[in-house]
């Protein structure tokens, strides 16, 4: 722990408070994804049909309250400005569809342990690619985090 906070921001607590709130409404939608699909007998593109119209229509009211939306509508998009949002778009698409299909075909916490590795391996990845080595605690967090899910990974096939 001394490690990580000699090489980080102070503590915050406005910060935590609304980490815990991301972890909590995350958790909460989550298991909501995994009771709904067994619930309603939906498969994970069933459910993304149904939620991400109501979800679209949400955060069309509530994001004007957050971000600059004059900036969007004053840019000027290039052809290559519009290539990218809907490439874009389309990897939100399958990033949504997969965790739907991860989360109905096995549990909310699997789906996270999928998500732990997949950050170890962007961070191990990006250290090769861009010739960085890792921080004493970047090293030290992988290796905790992997181990906890080959822990996770041994237990869970008992």
């Amino acid at each position: 722990m001394m490690i990580i906070k000699n090489e980080t921001s102070p503590f915050n607590v406005a910060g935590t408070v609304y980490a815990m709130l991301g972890v909590l409404v995350t958790s909460l939608y989550q298991v909501w994804i995994n009771s709904k699909q067994k619930e309603l007998q939906m498969d994970p593109m069933q459910l993304l049909y149904y939620q991400a119209p109501l979800s679209a229509g949400l955060l069309f009211f509530i994001v004007p309250f957050f971000e600059p939306v004059g900036n969007i509508i004053a840019r000027e998009w290039s052809s290559m400005d519009i290539i990218m949002v809907l490439f874009s778009s389309i990897v939100a698409f399958f990033v949504n569809l997969s965790s739907y299909w991860i989360i109905g075909k096995t549990s909310p916490l699997t789906y996270n342990m999928v998500g732990h590795c997949k950050f170890c391996l962007l961070l191990v990845g990006g250290s090769i690619i861009f010739h960085e080595s890792l921080a004493l605690n970047q090293a030290i967090g992988i290796t905790l985090t992997l181990g906890g899910i080959i822990s996770y990974a041994h237990l869970k096939a008992r």
